[in-house]
């Protein structure tokens, strides 16, 4: 039987649609179906690396593990990684093809309909049912010819769509109500349902607001999905939902990830955060490194120059050299480990002019970017304690120097990353998801003097994303959602709106 297919689109960004769509695949998953997840277009510096050697966000790797089944790169054919206001790196079925400003990928956007289209319908040779999210917001008509991600999307398949406003920011009504006001006829008539998330409080406060939308829309009502808590244990994907600050840390110690602008791959720090042993701070510029910092952690970046840039632009360059004269840890990670070396060049161009600046000096080795980009799961054991790992390796550039031969990791296959100085006291590597492994974390923890607390991360990952299914299944109409959804198209799409 040939799979059918149903699209997710929201009245704006983080409305929920990456966790509707897992927990959507999880509870299809467990009622027997073979569920694919695919996203046309995602706009994320969270990327994972799938099993066929390529990148997608990190939304579809856990949707692709709510549907039980290996990531690829058709699950996200298009992904832009921002390397600053106005331009991003463009990834295409896995593979970077190059940087574009924002108005000329508007241009580049009708020629990629054919790689998208090409990856849904390999996704839906070997499916029962197709799950699409949508991007941002339905209603950017503005961005409408041309579309990949949305309606355009919609019509080039003619499968429909599923529209879902969030309450919890309020006007929810208006946001719905109004989608269909803007909406080209022909785009407002593939709208088949609405769900309402994140309500707080007695449901039947809302009856009438539920009905109300569909007297005014025509659309069925599929759900008003009450506050799922548990959803911070998930990986999240947008740096916006990062907190601010920790908790209140006591005698707990306080572990520092500098949030600059181009922070990348920082759900890694996903199981520190559910550690209750250390106080985890997201730092943002504009704030100072704390003066009792047991560890701070630079991070990856999809800009290394430019993030570096703006690390000193903060002050915290300063705060490193401070923090390092009073014993404090300092960990680089990928683009963070660049940052600790005296140099980086980028002679040409990977991430913006051809540059080459000065590094923070904190490890004795050298950065030059390069055109090839690493992109694969490692495993193997902290070279110093023998300690096992596994993660993965996403980057560009090519680090060497005396402090090397320390080298932080060694791999299975006899391969070294990284670097170790002043007994242990500064560090970095580019390997990322080291503290998913339960093992490795705990180990590390205590190295802090922290305690842990016995997570399971994997193991609570699942059972997270079983309580998201089960959660839709109390309060999401999936047998509504599973007789609209319909057999796609294969006809080509027009080219405007």
């Amino acid at each position: 039987m040939p799979a059918r297919a149903i699209m997710f689109q929201g009245t704006g960004s983080d409305v929920g649609k990456s966790l509707i769509v897992a927990g959507l695949a999880r509870a299809l998953t467990l009622r027997g179906l073979k569920v694919a997840p695919f996203k046309p277009q995602n706009m994320s510096n969270n990327a994972a690396v799938t099993a066929d050697g390529g990148e997608i966000g990190r939304a579809q790797a856990l949707q692709a593990r709510a549907a039980r089944r290996p990531m690829t790169a058709h699950m996200n054919p298009v992904l832009l990684k921002p390397q600053s206001e106005i331009g991003s790196q463009v990834v295409v079925q896995g593979r970077v093809i190059g940087n574009a400003k924002a108005s000329a990928y508007q241009a580049m956007k009708p020629q990629l309909m054919a790689a998208v289209l090409d990856s849904f319908h390999h996704l839906a040779a070997d499916a029962d049912i197709v799950l699409v999210e949508g991007a941002g917001s339905a209603s950017e008509i503005n961005l409408r010819a041309g579309d990949i991600a949305n309606m355009g999307f919609a019509q080039a398949t003619q499968i429909p769509v599923v529209l879902i406003g969030d309450i919890d920011r309020g006007g929810v009504i208006a946001s719905l109500v109004g989608t269909k006001a803007v909406l080209a006829p022909e785009d407002a008539a593939l709208i088949a349902g609405f769900l309402v998330n994140r309500f707080r409080g007695d449901p039947a406060l809302f009856a009438a607001g539920m009905s109300e939308i569909a007297a005014r829309t025509g659309w069925t009502s599929l759900g008003l999905i009450p506050h799922f808590p548990d959803a911070r244990r998930l990986p999240a994907e947008d740096a916006l939902g990062l907190p601010e600050h920790g908790a209140a840390g006591g005698q707990r110690p306080k572990v520092v990830v500098l949030a600059y602008p181009r922070i990348s791959n920082f759900d890694e720090f996903d199981p520190l955060r559910l550690e209750d042993g250390i106080d985890l701070h997201f730092l943002r510029p504009g704030s100072p490194i704390p003066g009792d910092a047991a560890i701070v952690i630079l991070p990856g970046s999809k800009a290394t120059i430019a993030d570096l840039a703006d690390l000193r632009a903060a002050g915290w360059d300063i705060d490193l050299l401070a923090h390092q004269r009073r014993g404090g840890r300092v960990l680089g990670i990928c683009g963070g480990y660049q940052m600790l070396g005296r140099a980086i060049s980028d002679p040409d161009g990977r991430e913006g002019a051809p540059a080459s600046v000065a590094g923070l000096g904190l490890l004795d080795v050298e950065t030059t970017l390069t055109e090839d980009k690493a992109l694969r799961e490692v495993h193997g054991t902290l070279t110093e304690d023998q300690i096992p790992f596994r993660g993965y390796e996403m980057h560009i550039g090519r680090t060497d120097g005396p402090a090397a031969q320390a080298p932080f990791v060694t791999f299975a296959d006899g391969r070294r990353d990284g670097a170790v100085a002043r007994g242990g006291q500064i560090a970095g590597c580019y390997v990322h998801g080291l503290f998913a492994d339960d093992g490795l974390r705990a180990h590390w923890l205590r190295s802090l003097g922290a305690e842990t607390n016995g997570l399971a991360y994997e193991s609570d990952v699942e059972a997270t994303l079983d309580g998201v299914a089960a959660h839709l299944e109390r309060h999401v109409d999936i047998d509504s959602i599973l007789a609209l959804a319909a057999e796609p198209s294969r006809r080509l799409p027009s080219t405007g709106p």
